[in-house]
C-alpha cells in the first residue's frame, strides 16, 4: 500500500492509500500522445497508455479502472482491466461465451493481429494468449491452424463416455 498526498486544490494535509491492483472510478479528463489522463475517485491523475486502450474513451466518462501500478515517482499508471493472472479467469469466460455464441468457433489464433484481438474480445493479444493458454490447459477449447474450437462434451451413454 502506497500512501499519496492528495492533489493540489483537494484537501490539504490529507493522505489516501492506494493498492496496486485496487479498483477504481475513473473520469477521464484530458487526451494526451501518451494516452489519458484519468481523475482517480476525484482525488489523484492517473494514465492510462494508449497501448492498453481497447475501447473507446471520452473526456468526460466515467469509467471503472484499476491501478496498474505507483512509480517510485508517486505517479499513478492506470489500466481497464485487472492486472495480473487474476483476470484471466473472467477474460477466459469472455472467451468462453463468445465461441458459444459464435457456433464453437472464431477464427482467432495467438498469431492474429493484436487490432482483430482488440476488436473481438476488446483485450490485449498478451491478454487474450494466457486466457486461451488457460482454457487449453483445462481442455475446454482445441486450438486448430486457423482458429479456436469449443471442445464438445462428451455425453454419457451406457454408463461409457463417447
Amino acid at each position: 500500500m502506497v500512501i499519496i498526498e492528495y492533489k493540489k486544490n483537494s484537501a490539504p494535509g490529507k493522505q489516501v492509500d492506494f493498492m496496486e491492483g485496487q479498483k477504481v472510478t475513473l473520469r477521464i479528463s484530458a487526451q494526451t500522445d501518451m494516452g489519458f489522463i484519468a481523475l482517480i475517485n476525484g482525488t489523484h491523475n492517473g494514465v492510462l497508455y494508449k497501448n492498453e486502450i481497447f475501447q473507446q474513451l471520452k473526456i468526460g466518462q466515467e469509467i471503472d479502472g484499476f491501478i496498474k501500478k505507483i512509480r517510485d515517482d508517486k505517479k499513478i499508471d492506470l489500466c481497464l482491466q485487472k492486472p495480473g493472472y487474476t483476470a484471466i479467469g473472467a477474460l477466459s469466460i469472455k472467451i468462453m461465451d463468445t465461441l458459444r455464441q459464435q457456433g464453437g468457433f472464431i477464427k482467432v489464433t495467438d498469431n492474429s493481429q493484436p487490432q482483430a484481438i482488440a476488436d473481438i474480445f476488446g483485450i490485449s493479444k498478451k491478454a487474450f494468449k494466457k486466457a486461451v493458454g488457460n482454457l487449453y490447459k483445462k481442455r475446454l477449447i482445441t486450438l486448430e491452424e486457423d482458429g479456436i474450437r469449443l471442445r464438445e462434451k462428451k455425453r454419457k451413454f451406457a454408463g461409457r463416455y463417447l
